[in-house]
């Protein structure tokens, strides 16, 4: 018996020096160990919080009321022709965070949060609000640049992490408005990196956490331990629409890269390779003599692009860039999203048996030839549709292949030709009468001249579809 009560006064002694030992946390200052981490995320939090906001959007939609008479029976009976549909506006409002990265006001969320927004309003963690209006909007990687105005006011913000440094494992920290409850915290770690996280982004690497994300979430901070944006929250992977452990981050690296992008220039502008190619698997990694699978086997390089000029040829492998591993297509795209215009790059490439390095320009994708927009008139099938030529970044901006080439449909007037025809915007026109269209004033020509029958070809989300029209 005394030796069991000799033991547990020992036991309690090791727990109080233990306690006694453990380094105090000074007030306001960011966990710098472990075991000031695992005493309490306080410190972290009351310095981060400052610097999320919430926002708030209303946009405006037209709805069209569902009438009595739009009734099957009384259609019969009484006929249709009751006048147009009656139509009202209704304000639909929407919530979400964001992330102030800059004393000035500007704020990072993600675009689904403010995209097509009427108006758009920031609330502070103070409670005061602000109207805030778009930058830079950006759909394809989800991202958006919004900036109030404070009146020479130095507003908290928060620095970016650099996110290529992150490691699974690494504690991190999600702030939000989930809901619309407020501002909520929630902790976890890094589950993964480099995920797809089965939306309709160009980036698909995004930083997977278990930190509980929910609706009202998009646009927040995913922070690390020393106070750092290691991402901006995106979304959940969920059935139900709540958290279920599988949330995901853009990384910090692409987030800056938008941001220092898109303030330069004033709309969205990234590097662009203007090199595609396949992923490699295990059979095509032992008959290219590679030693695992792995990077990228380019099958096309565009004669305008900054690959083309570094000297990137078919054929070759993209092994890594600035020393950082590519897995595959997608990782390879976003490393290259990520650059800054006007910086280079170092491209690790294995070519017939041995690596070399490639000095890549990052700049973005030209407008060669430039697009020239137009709208078509005169007795043909065409007529009202905006044509344009096709170049890099054209393409790119009406989301289709960049190495798509000739002439686009840009749109149709109302009530036109072309709208009656069956022409959408993004139609690729390909041939007239049998000859292959390659630029607007070309088309314009065969149009015209074709003395009242044509033939005609156009490309639409990878098919082939033909008509003739006669007058």
């Amino acid at each position: 018996m005394n030796r069991i009560f000799r033991t547990v006064t020992s036991a309690l002694a090791l727990g109080f020096l233990f306690i006694a030992a453990a380094p105090a946390i000074a007030e306001d200052v960011v966990p710098q160990s472990q075991q000031q981490i695992m005493l309490s995320f306080a410190p972290l939090v009351k310095k981060a919080v400052p610097a999320v906001v919430n926002i708030f959007t209303k946009t405006r939609v037209t709805q069209t009321r569902p009438s009595l008479f739009d009734d099957p029976f009384f259609k019969r009976f009484f006929g249709g022709n009751f006048g147009p549909p009656r139509q009202r506006q209704k304000i639909q409002n929407s919530l979400g965070s964001g992330v102030l990265v800059d004393g000035d006001g500007i704020i990072v969320t993600n675009y689904h949060v403010v995209g097509g927004a009427d108006e758009i309003t920031v609330a502070l963690s103070d409670r005061r609000e602000f109207d805030a209006h778009v930058i830079v909007s950006d759909e394809r990687t989800d991202l958006a640049i919004l900036k109030i105005e404070v009146e020479g006011e130095s507003l908290p913000y928060l620095e970016f992490a650099d996110s290529d440094k992150l490691e699974i494992g690494d504690l991190v920290i999600a702030i939000g408005n989930p809901f619309g409850v407020g501002q909520t915290v929630t902790s976890g770690i890094i589950s993964a990196l480099d995920r797809s996280a089965g939306l309709d982004n160009e980036i698909q690497s995004f930083i997977q956490t278990d930190a509980a994300i929910n609706p009202g979430n998009s646009g927040g901070a995913l922070l690390t331990m020393d106070g750092r944006l290691a991402g901006i929250n995106s979304a959940i992977f969920s059935k139900s629409g709540g958290s279920l452990g599988i949330g995901f981050a853009i990384p910090a690296n692409l987030v800056k890269a938008v941001l220092t992008n898109g303030l330069a220039t004033g709309r969205v502008v990234r590097p662009w390779l203007g090199a595609v190619g396949q992923e490699i698997t295990g059979d095509v990694a032992d008959g290219l003599g590679l030693e695992k699978p792995g990077g990228v086997l380019v099958n096309r390089v565009h004669p305008y692009s900054a690959a083309y000029q570094a000297g990137l040829r078919v054929g070759d492998v993209i092994v890594s860039i600035d020393d950082k591993e590519i897995l595959g297509p997608e990782t390879l795209t976003f490393r290259v999203a990520s650059g800054v215009i006007g910086k280079t790059a170092r491209l690790g490439v294995y070519r017939e048996g041995r690596l070399m390095d490639l000095e890549l320009n990052l700049q973005p994708a030209p407008e060669l030839p430039p697009r020239d927009l137009e709208t078509l008139t005169g007795r043909h099938p065409l007529s009202g549709a905006v044509l344009g030529n096709l170049s890099p970044a054209y393409a790119l901006e009406l989301g289709i292949s960049a190495f798509a080439e000739g002439v686009v449909v840009a749109g149709t007037l109302k009530g036109s030709v072309a709208e009656r025809y069956g022409l959408r915007p993004r139609d690729i026109l390909l041939v007239v009468n049998g000859e292959k269209i390659v630029a607007v004033e070309q088309a314009k020509s065969v149009l015209e001249k074709a003395g009242g029958s044509w033939q005609i070809s156009i490309r639409r989300n990878g098919r082939t579809l033909s008509f003739k029209v006669s007058s």
